[in-house]
């Protein structure tokens, strides 16, 4: 069965508002939403947790095996692929190319299915080994399989989820993607605790109860947005009739979203090596590091929701050949989402018991979280630079330096990690490297983005002639 996307009449308001409204202002409008919609998904996290720590201690083990992957398709096909998605629908519209955009958004829907069947695959067939490599065994291993494998089993809709939210973002429409995620994730929390935990008339089913209550919440999101681009009330008409798929069209998802897919993965591996790195030191430092890295997850919807926002603001700009006004929007989102986690990062630096007292009563416990807060606060600001222009160089087609940033700061912790290991350096020292990677992360991606050469697509520039 193949797509094909007619296009409607649609007030050219939006559009022209990314392209010639007041940037700061317009990017507050269009961040909010995704910051709401992103702590959404936190609350999610923190719902799923308590419910599967009512079924015990055994599934709490296998969801910290299984959760990292589930996390990682995630970032994969909203963050990394579909921010590709974004920046070449906004790109092409910036051009004024309505005819590419649409032939884009349908090789997105190809890229979001194709993906999502090889993504379960993977882990239907890897997936034990991989578990098993990660300490799981016995009663634990077999719950991690049952949860992974009905989970990974339909991840496909969760790549057209996100490929279909972010053809949506790609054309400013930031509303109706954080709408859905909003009520999804409410639906998520209801039916994963009901088929959990047995609620009412239903079964109890445990850790698969759990999985099915989010690919059930993720279908309905599908099948709106689905209706909300057949229904003529988008850019796009979604219809079923036969395309032509086209080699370069996928290239120019490619190009910006399998690169960009790199940067979750190295964001995995650089916590599982951090993770390993603390352990040695034992529970009280393991379970204090937890504590600050929980705060640093909670912070990234933040620098997420303005660097979404960015993709089309710097998409169009560079389409429409507007390359000063695409480097102004990334840098006034860059600098917005630094001020921000800056703020906080300052607050728990000079009090880090406003926030490890809400998690531990004990004092090793405290004491840990707070050297940790202390030492890696104060680069929160970097963080958010570098996470935020990791999104708007998206935008610009331009995703290899912030790659490469993030493969910084992952070398950086890896080896910085096993020389204060051999060296004996305490847990203070390792701590103190997480602000320094960060540092040297939002830096680095500062440096790629203002030296990387940005400029109009070859759409872009045959439309400039043609004015």
């Amino acid at each position: 069965m193949s797509v094909t996307l007619a296009a409607t009449a649609m007030p050219a308001m939006p559009a022209n508002a990314l392209l010639s409204g007041r940037i700061l202002p317009t990017l507050v409008r269009l961040a909010l939403p995704n910051v709401l919609a992103m702590a959404a998904t936190v609350l999610v996290g923190i719902a799923e947790i308590s419910y599967i720590g009512i079924l015990g201690t055994e599934p709490l083990a296998a969801m910290a095996l299984v959760f990292p992957f589930a996390m990682l398709a995630q970032m994969m096909s909203a963050g990394a692929m579909g921010g590709g998605v974004s920046s070449a629908v906004s790109r092409a519209l910036g051009a004024g190319d309505a005819v590419r955009a649409r032939a884009l958004a349908q090789h997105a829907v190809a890229i979001g299915a194709i993906a999502g069947v090889l993504y379960s695959l993977l882990f239907l067939v890897f997936g034990p080994a991989l578990y098993r490599l990660l300490g799981g065994s016995g009663p634990v291993l077999a719950q991690a399989v049952g949860y992974s494998n009905v989970l990974f089993s339909g991840v496909i809709l969760i790549w057209l989820s996100n490929s279909l939210a972010s053809v949506l973002r790609g054309t400013g429409n930031m509303r109706l993607p954080s709408l859905t995620i909003l009520a999804g994730s409410a639906l998520q929390i209801i039916l994963g605790g009901s088929l959990g935990l047995g609620l009412g008339p239903l079964p109890r089913l445990g850790m698969p109860g759990v999985a099915l209550g989010q690919l059930i919440a993720t279908g309905i999101s599908v099948a709106v947005l689905l209706w909300y681009l057949s229904s003529g009330r988008a850019r796009f008409r979604l219809q079923f009739h036969a395309i032509e798929f086209r080699r370069e069209m996928f290239f120019d998802i490619l190009k910006v979203g399998a690169l960009a897919c790199l940067s979750p993965v190295q964001s995995i591996l650089t916590v599982l090596i951090f993770t390993a790195l603390v352990a040695r030191f034992g529970v009280a430092a393991l379970a204090g590091y937890g504590i600050g890295a929980r705060l640093e997850f909670l912070l990234i919807p933040i620098a997420f929701g303005v660097g979404v926002a960015a993709v089309p603001m710097v998409g169009m700009a560079i389409g429409a050949g507007e390359v000063a006004r695409a480097r102004r929007v990334a840098r006034t989102a860059g600098g917005l989402s630094a001020l921000m986690l800056g703020l906080i990062g300052l607050v728990v630096a000079i009090a880090p018991e406003l926030w490890a007292g809400l998690f531990s009563r004990e004092q090793a416990v405290l004491l840990a979280a707070n050297q940790y807060l202390r030492l890696a606060g104060p680069a929160f600001a970097f963080f958010g630079l570098g996470l935020t222009l990791y999104f708007a160089a998206q935008g610009s087609g331009n995703v290899l330096g912030p790659v490469l940033a993030s493969t910084l700061r992952l070398l950086l912790v890896a080896a910085g990690g096993v020389w204060l290991g051999r060296s004996g350096s305490g847990v203070g020292a390792l701590f103190g490297l997480v602000g320094v990677s960060m540092t040297v992360y939002g830096l680095a991606t500062a440096t790629a983005v203002f030296f990387t050469r940005w400029g109009p697509t070859r759409t872009g520039a045959a439309a400039l002639a043609k004015a």
